[in-house]
This record gives structure tokens, C-alpha cells and sequence, in this order.
């Protein structure tokens, strides 16, 4: 079976730490980027970060560069993306989704709201207080 699993949200103080996970099975793992996506209420869902497992390269939003590491442990098919100096703005359900790198470099790189994916987490919340 096919999954994208989100796993670490939470409730946490402004300036605290979270760290969230996307366990991935039922796909080549290794084809795939992975990418963390977030939506809080009355807004659209927007690119967070995201990392290719077949070279490494990462991206970041403005917003978090700094704060937010991504990084993937192949061996155990999960993404961890980890998120420091939280600030209330980062308040919203933060998803994975999976794209396969020949999509990626098909139709260009960093186009995140054009690309097609192929699996959905079922997303985590993360609520920052002030």
C-alpha cells in the first residue's frame, strides 16, 4: 500500500522547536522529491521545502530559510523537516506530498503549485502560541 504518513505536530511556544516526519512506503523512494506544504485557514496551501532524494538538493520559502532544515534519511524512507524559532505565522496544517524527480525535471524545477503529485500525506497540525 502506497503512504505518505506525517507524523510530529503539535502545540508548541513561540521560539520552540518541532520536528515533523513523512514516512514514505509503496513507492521507489529514491525517484521521488518530497515535499512539505502548509495551509492555514482561509489561505491556500503553500510550498514550504522540499528535498530530492536521488541528488540532495533542497529549497526553502523566504519565510522559514534559517529556521527549517529538510533532510531525508534514505535507509528509512522518511523526510524530517525540522523547524526552529517557530513563530505563530507558522500556524497551519503542514502536508507531504511526493513528485517524481522525472516530473520535476521535465517541466522545470521549483514550480511546486504546477507539478502533479502522486501521493498526499494526510497532514499535521503545528500551532504556534506567542
Amino acid at each position: 500500500e502506497v503512504q505518505l504518513v506525517e507524523s510530529g505536530g503539535g502545540l508548541v511556544q513561540a521560539g520552540g522547536s518541532l520536528r515533523l516526519s513523512c514516512a514514505a512506503s509503496g513507492f521507489t523512494f529514491d525517484d521521488y522529491v518530497i515535499v512539505w506544504f502548509r495551509q492555514s485557514p482561509g489561505r491556500e496551501r503553500d510550498w514550504v521545502s522540499s528535498i530530492s532524494n536521488s541528488d540532495g538538493s533542497t529549497g526553502y520559502v523566504d519565510s522559514v530559510k534559517g529556521r527549517f532544515t529538510i533532510s531525508s534519511d534514505n535507509a528509512k524512507n522518511t523526510v524530517y523537516l525540522q523547524m526552529n524559532n517557530l513563530k505563530p505565522e507558522d500556524t497551519a496544517v503542514y502536508y507531504c506530498a511526493a513528485v517524481s524527480d522525472f516530473i520535476v525535471r521535465a517541466i522545470g524545477s521549483n514550480l511546486w503549485s504546477k507539478y502533479e503529485y502522486d501521493y498526499w500525506g494526510q497532514g499535521t497540525q503545528v500551532t504556534v502560541s506567542s
